[in-house]
C-alpha cells in the first residue's frame, strides 16, 4: 500500500473516531430529555468472521468509559424462564451503549443446532415472533436494537480455520458446531436467514471494510434521537366501571367464624403453595388503605420467610425512569430463587397512578396494556403461576379508614397528605381500574375483583381466590 494511501485512510478512520465521540456524546447528553434512548447492539454470525475484532476497534475509536460490552457464551433456551430473562437486567438506562456478544438469537442457534430435541420449525418462528414483539416493546421504551450478523463464506471461513492459532480455538465454539463441516455452516446460515431480514448482515471478507461498516452502523444509530411522540392517536374507549368496583360491600363475617375459617384457609394456601410445582406470583392491586398489607399477612402467615419475598412497589427511583418501565420488575423476579414472589403494587401502576397523574403520556400508558399481557403471557408459558387480585373499597370506607390510622399511633406512617389528595380523583381511579380489568385479565392471568369494605370477609375471599386458581391451572 502506497504512503499516500495508508495517509488517506488514516485520515478517514480519525475522522470516523471524532464522529463516534460527538455521537457518543450526543447519545449521552439526551438522558432525561424528549429524546432520550439507549442502545444495544447485538453482535452475532459466523466464527472467525472477525466479530471480536470489529468491536475491539470500535472501542479504540470511541470514548471506551461509555460503551459497555456483554460477553456470554450461548446457552439453551429453557422452559423455566421467558428467552429475555438473562438479557433483561443488562439492558441499558437512556444515554447508554451495550454491545451484547450472544442475545436471545444466540440461545435460539444453539437450542435449534445443538440439542438431541432440535426445534421445530413452527417452535423456532414461534420464538422469532416473541423476540421481535419483545424488541418492539424495547423500541417503544425508548430502547434501539441494532442486530448485526457478521457473514463470511464457506471459502474464506475455512482458510483462516487453518490459519487458526490453537490456542484461540476455545473462543470458537459458538453454537456447538464444527466449523470445518459445510453440512452444519450450511444449516446455520439456512436457520439464521429465518431472522435476519431486519438485520443488518455485514460481508467480512475485508477486514477493514467490516470494522468502518460496522462503526458507520453504530454512528447513524447514536445520531438518530428524534423526539418521543406524546400524543396517542387511538380513540379511546373507555371500559364501564363494574358494579362491584361501585358497590364493595361483602356480608359481614361474624368474629368467630372469622378465625376458624382464617386459620383453615391459611393452611390451605400455605399447603397448595408448596405443592404447586410451578413459580407462584400474587400481584395485589387497590386504591389506598384497600387492605392489601393485611390480606399478604394472611397468606405467608404459616410459610416460612425463606419461602417469599415482598416486593412493596412505590415511586420509580430516577435510575430506574431511564430505564424501560418494565425493567425494574424484570430485575425483581425471583431475584433469590424464591418460588412464591408478592407484589404489593406493581407493574400496573403505569395504567393507574402514572395515567391519572399524567406521568406517563397517552401513548405509554395506552400502549402498555398489550406490553403487561405479553410479559405475564412470557411468564406464565415459563411455567409461572401469576395470581392477580383487586381489592375494592368504597370512598366512605376509605376515609374512615384514613382517620382511623391518624389516629393510631403505630399506623400513623401509612396515611400521608397525598393520600387525602389523592381522593379527589376518585372516580378517575374508578375508570382506570375499569380499563385495566378489562384489558389485562386473561384465561390464565384473570383479576380476581375483592369487596373489601369488611376486612375480615374481604380476606377470606382472598385466600379462596387464590386456592381457586391454585386448583384450577
Amino acid at each position: 500500500m502506497s504512503q499516500d494511501k495508508t495517509t488517506s485512510l488514516l485520515v478517514d478512520e480519525e475522522q470516523l473516531s471524532l464522529d463516534l465521540i460527538e455521537a457518543q456524546y450526543f447519545l449521552k447528553n439526551t438522558r432525561d430529555q424528549n429524546n432520550a434512548k439507549s442502545v444495544v447492539i447485538l453482535v452475532n454470525g459466523i466464527e472467525l468472521a472477525g466479530k471480536g475484532e470489529a468491536v475491539k476497534q470500535l472501542r479504540e475509536w470511541v470514548d471506551p468509559r461509555y460503551l459497555q460490552v456483554k460477553a456470554d457464551p450461548p446457552m439453551l433456551l429453557s422452559e423455566q424462564q421467558p428467552f429475555w430473562q438473562p438479557y433483561a437486567p443488562f439492558i441499558p438506562a437512556e444515554g447508554q451503549i451495550m454491545v451484547m456478544f450472544g442475545s436471545w438469537y444466540s440461545d435460539l442457534l444453539v437450542t435449534a443446532l445443538g440439542t438431541e430435541y432440535p426445534l421445530t420449525k413452527d417452535q423456532f418462528d414461534r420464538y422469532i415472533q416473541s423476540m421481535r414483539a419483545f424488541e418492539q416493546d424495547l423500541k417503544n421504551n425508548h430502547v434501539e436494537i441494532i442486530k448485526i450478523w457478521f457473514d463470511l463464506s464457506w471459502k474464506s471461513l475455512q482458510k483462516r480455520l487453518k490459519q487458526m492459532d490453537p490456542r484461540e480455538a476455545h473462543w470458537h465454539t459458538v453454537h456447538g458446531l464444527n466449523w470445518g463441516n459445510k453440512k452444519q455452516y450450511k444449516h446455520l446460515q439456512k436457520l439464521r436467514q429465518r431472522f435476519t431480514k431486519d438485520w443488518i448482515v455485514i460481508d467480512c471478507e475485508d477486514e477493514q471494510l467490516r470494522n468502518q461498516a460496522f462503526a458507520h452502523t453504530i454512528l447513524a444509530a447514536l445520531k438518530h434521537c428524534p423526539v418521543h411522540a406524546s400524543q396517542s392517536k387511538i380513540k379511546w374507549k373507555p371500559a364501564p366501571v363494574p358494579k362491584v368496583l361501585l358497590h364493595p360491600e361483602l356480608e359481614p363475617a361474624s368474629t368467630e367464624d372469622y378465625k376458624k375459617t382464617l386459620k383453615k384457609l391459611s393452611l390451605k394456601v400455605t399447603e397448595a403453595l408448596r405443592a404447586e410445582r410451578r413459580r407462584v406470583i400474587v400481584v395485589f392491586e387497590g386504591m389506598d388503605a384497600a387492605g392489601k398489607g393485611g390480606a399478604i399477612k394472611r397468606i405467608v402467615q404459616y410459610l416460612d420467610p425463606r419461602e417469599y419475598e415482598i416486593h412493596t412497589i412505590a415511586a420509580p427511583e430516577k435510575y430506574e425512569l431511564r430505564h424501560p418501565y418494565l425493567w425494574r420488575f424484570w430485575n425483581k423476579l425471583h431475584s433469590n430463587n424464591e418460588e412464591i414472589t408478592i407484589f404489593d403494587r406493581s407493574w400496573y401502576g403505569r395504567v393507574l397512578v402514572e395515567r391519572i397523574e399524567g406521568f406517563a403520556s397517552a401513548v405509554e400508558w395506552q400502549r402498555a396494556y398489550e406490553e403487561i399481557n405479553r410479559f405475564e403471557a412470557d411468564l406464565i408459558q415459563s411455567e409461572t403461576l401469576v395470581i392477580k387480585l383487586w381489592l375494592a373499597i368504597s370512598k366512605d370506607e376509605q376515609a374512615a379508614r384514613f382517620k382511623a390510622r391518624e389516629e393510631t399511633p403505630h399506623k400513623r406512617f401509612k396515611i400521608t397528605a397525598d393520600d387525602w389528595r389523592n381522593r379527589e380523583k376518585w372516580d378517575e381511579y374508578l375508570d382506570a381500574a375499569a380499563d385495566m380489568l378489562k384489558r389485562t385479565s386473561s384465561a390464565a392471568a384473570p383479576w380476581h375483583v375483592i369487596a373489601n369494605n369488611d376486612k375480615h370477609s374481604a380476606r377470606l375471599a382472598v385466600l379462596e381466590s387464590i386456592l381457586k386458581q391454585l386448583s384450577a391451572n
